[in-house]
């Protein structure tokens, strides 16, 4: 058994919709978060970029002692994985794998549509991992870049939503896909948006929810999990603007949230 928190990062508070889900399925389990909110957008800089900060990011994390890493942002998932396996020791995880096999596993014709921002969706990688586990699963992609502006904006109930998702999800709709992968932690809170958009026959596959039954099985076969019985405390990082943050975040997660500090 091990107490020591999991460390989980992403470039903003997208991030949070894993938080929320690994506190439901590992509610012993304490978390220290960190959201890059000082760089955010990550989907719209190159791949050396991404790298950079996230490799500072695993650094933080690593310095309170974290048993294991979760790479809450598909951008750094997509470009950047590899490269941080290889420069830590502690055990890491991703979204992307995750909400591949749940995707593959879930459609009924073998369309899977995905959805992410430029850098998720140009780097390939969701193709990669769904056609390593279904040659026979098509996939079709679509960038959505003003996704996480209006999530960051609190505009996810606003008509203005729904009106840029149909935007961007008619070209999917046209590929008759019937599983489509929410490829970036943001795009959860325009859930309600992007399902009315695609219609009731699409299921929308959530890569946090994913990672998180990842994050427990690779904590459970490692002997890592908390077996104390005691729930253990969360800690909240940001490089910029504390407010806003709990602001944000007490949506995510629709609790209060009192322990944030800038990094």
């Amino acid at each position: 058994m091990d107490s020591r928190p999991i460390g989980i990062f992403d470039s903003g508070v997208g991030g949070l919709t894993v938080v929320s889900q690994i506190q439901q399925i590992l509610p012993k389990e304490g978390i220290v978060y960190f959201g890059d909110t000082a760089r955010v957008p990550y989907g719209t800089k190159s791949k050396e970029t991404v790298t950079k900060f996230s490799v500072e990011n695993v650094e933080f994390l690593m310095r309170h002692d974290v048993k294991l890493v979760v790479v809450a942002c598909n951008t750094v998932s997509s470009l950047s994985l590899d490269f941080l396996k290889r420069c830590f020791r502690v055990p890491m995880i991703g979204v992307i794998e995750p909400g591949a096999k749940s995707a593959v596993s879930s459609s009924r014709n073998s369309r899977i549509g995905v959805i992410g921002t430029q850098a998720t969706i140009s780097s390939g990688a969701y193709e990669k991992a769904i056609s390593k586990i279904s040659s026979r699963s098509r996939v079709f992609t679509q960038s959505c870049p003003l996704f996480v502006p209006l999530v960051e904006e609190g505009w996810t109930d606003m008509h203005i939503a729904f009106d840029v998702a149909s935007i961007y999800l008619k070209p999917l709709k046209a590929k008759r896909i019937d599983t489509l992968i929410l490829g970036c932690t943001h795009y959860p809170l325009l859930k309600a948006m992007i399902g009315k958009a695609m219609g009731p026959r699409v299921l929308l596959i959530d890569s946090a929810q994913e990672v998180s039954k990842e994050a427990k099985d690779v904590l459970d076969a490692s002997g890592l999990l908390n077996k104390s019985g005691q729930s253990r405390a969360h800690k909240f990082f940001v490089s910029d603007e504390v407010n806003r943050f709990i602001k944000m975040g007490e949506k995510f997660l629709r609790k209060r949230i009192t322990c944030v500090r800038r990094a």
